[in-house]
């Protein structure tokens, strides 16, 4: 009996109702990827129990890697997640580098890829559409994840996009309104697509409220259990013990989250650093952290993330 296209994507999507992973990109000392670390940690998440691994997302300095780089990234992923869990491999740029990563993707071993919202100053909301058609069109074997940050995208134009392409399964919605994210969400189809909380571990509650059942991750990088406690409270539907999860998360994400999201990555690396699992170095646009702000990291360690 032929598998239906449903079918196909069943384990993909179940696998998207968890944490979904961002792993950092390790740099050595002379400013390369480092494929040695960078193994080790997507291991250790994989190891923790996380089922998703996201290479090339923006806290894997996307926007920071050339092309070479975006691949071996996405090959040491795949193989160090050796058909554990599920890869989703970041895409984005033009639509041609876009198709380009994601058929590379595919002969990788990905099952999935990720979308990058649109890097242009003139984005409509027709050509959002088109846009990731084309993406997903060209590749109708991986399942494919929107990463929405345009509040302008409505469920309308996420439903149109779907039936233009079945492979779409996902959203990754980082808009920082739940209130909308439910209302478009409904729109487009609540049990059409897995909705994953984009804005990681302090929108988690909120959205897992209204209809999300994922949540991305950085943090995961640090406290993989913390992570997967919090995903496994939501499931349970006790928001007591969620909150007492983002209670412990809040200062390290406040960290990140400061200055417009400036020290993002940053805080996450000197947070390896400091357990000695990477190094602190990250590439401009972003920069090391101050004394001071070091100083802040580690008082959100410990006993804070790291708490037995």
């Amino acid at each position: 009996m032929p598998v239906t296209s449903s079918a196909r994507f069943d384990e993909r999507k179940r696998r998207l109702s968890g944490v979904v992973a961002i792993p950092v990109t390790p740099f050595d000392a002379d400013g390369a990827v480092d494929p040695e670390t960078y193994a080790k940690l997507v291991d250790r998440v994989i190891t923790a129990g996380v089922e998703v691994v996201t290479p090339n997302g923006n806290t894997g300095e996307f926007y920071a890697l050339d092309e070479a780089e975006t691949r071996h990234c996405l090959e040491l992923t795949v193989e160090a997640a050796a058909g554990r869990v599920s890869v989703v491999a970041g895409v984005g740029h033009d639509v041609g580098t876009a198709i380009g990563a994601a058929r590379h993707a595919r002969e990788a071993g990905a099952g999935l890829i990720m979308i990058h919202q649109p890097v242009h100053p003139y984005v409509s909301v027709e050509g959002w559409v088109e846009y990731h058609r084309a993406i997903a069109a060209a590749v109708p074997e991986l399942g494919v994840v929107l990463y929405v940050r345009d509040a302008r995208i409505e469920g309308e134009q996420l439903a149109r996009l779907a039936d233009a392409a079945e492979n779409v399964i996902g959203v990754k919605y980082a808009v920082p309104d739940p209130v909308r994210f439910a209302a478009v969400a409904r729109d487009a189809g609540l049990r059409r697509f897995v909705w994953i909380a984009g804005l990681a571990e302090l929108s988690a509650p909120g959205y897992f409220a209204v209809g999300a059942t994922g949540f991305t991750s950085g943090l995961v990088n640090v406290a993989p259990s913390l992570s997967l406690e919090m995903l496994r409270s939501l499931r349970d539907g006790d928001f007591r013990a969620a909150m007492a999860c983002w209670e412990r998360v809040r200062p390290f994400e406040e960290l990140r989250a400061a200055d417009g999201n400036a020290n993002n990555v940053s805080v996450v690396k000197e947070a390896l650093a400091q357990l000695g699992l990477c190094r602190r170095a990250v590439r401009p646009p972003s920069r090391p952290l101050t004394p001071g702000e070091r100083e802040r990291v580690t008082a959100a360690l410990w006993p804070g993330l790291l708490a037995r």
